[in-house]
C-alpha cells in the first residue's frame, strides 16, 4: 500500500455501499480454523467489518471480541448478530492502537494487515504484540500479490518481515480470500457485479514470543 485509508473513508464506504470483502458469512478459511479448534482463549477478531468472524465464534460459545475503526461498521455488526439472535461483542476501537487491551490468546485479522502501508503495518505488529500474551497466536489472512487486484496485496516476504522480533511465524501458506465484485474491481476483473470470487490469499500462523 502506497498510504494506508483513512478511518473515514473506510466508514463512508460501508454508510454508502456493500463493501466487496463483505460476503453476508465469514471466510471459509476462519471456518475451518474455528471448526479444528485453533482458536481458542480470549480472541480478538480485528477489523471485525459486519462482524461475520465474531458471531461465528460467539456462537461457538468463544470468548470473543470484534472492533473495527468504522462505528457504522460496528452499528452494522450488531444488527446482524441481533438479527441473528447471537449474543456478539463488539467496540469500535483502532487496531494501531491496543495498548490498553487485554492480554488476548488468539487474535484473527481477516483483510486488515493488508490495508497498512509500511510504517503502519509496523505500528499495527507492534499494537498486536502489547494486546497479545506471551505464547499467544495471531492468524492473518490477507490478499497475495498473486492476485488480479481485487484489493490491496501483500507478499509472503512483506508478512515475514513485519513479523519478526518477538514473533515467530509457524505456518505461512497459499490460500484464497472469497469476496464479492462490485463496480469497483467489475470492468478489470472481468465479470458481473455481484460475481463471488476466490481470490489468492496468504494465511499465516504467528506465535508470540
Amino acid at each position: 500500500m502506497e498510504q494506508t485509508p483513512t478511518l473515514s473513508r473506510f466508514d463512508e464506504f460501508y454508510k454508502n455501499q456493500t463493501p466487496p470483502w463483505v460476503i453476508g458469512e465469514p471466510q471459509p478459511v476462519i471456518v475451518d480454523l474455528a471448526t479444528a479448534g485453533a482458536i481458542t482463549g480470549r480472541v480478538l477478531d480485528a477489523g471485525c467489518g459486519t462482524g461475520e468472524h465474531t458471531i461465528l465464534l460467539a456462537r461457538r460459545g468463544v470468548d470473543v471480541l470484534g472492533i473495527d475503526g468504522a462505528p457504522t461498521a460496528v452499528e452494522q455488526a450488531r444488527r446482524n448478530a441481533a438479527d441473528q439472535g447471537v449474543d456478539a461483542r463488539f467496540e469500535v476501537a483502532d487496531a494501531l492502537h491496543l495498548g490498553d487491551s487485554p492480554g488476548y490468546d488468539t487474535i484473527i485479522d481477516s483483510a486488515l494487515f493488508h490495508i497498512f502501508d509500511d510504517g503502519d503495518r509496523a505500528t499495527y505488529v507492534r499494537s498486536l504484540h502489547t494486546a497479545t500474551q506471551p505464547g499467544a497466536t495471531v492468524f492473518v489472512l490477507a490478499l497475495s500479490d498473486a492476485g488480479r487486484g481485487f484489493g490491496p496485496e501483500v507478499s509472503e516476504t512483506t508478512i515475514r518481515d513485519a513479523f519478526g522480533a518477538g514473533w515467530e511465524i509457524e505456518d505461512l501458506s497459499a490460500t484464497t480470500y472469497r469476496g464479492v465484485v462490485t463496480e469497483l474491481h467489475a470492468e478489470q476483473l472481468g465479470l458481473a457485479v455481484g460475481s463471488r470470487v476466490d481470490e489468492p490469499a496468504w494465511l499465516a500462523r504467528i506465535r508470540r514470543r
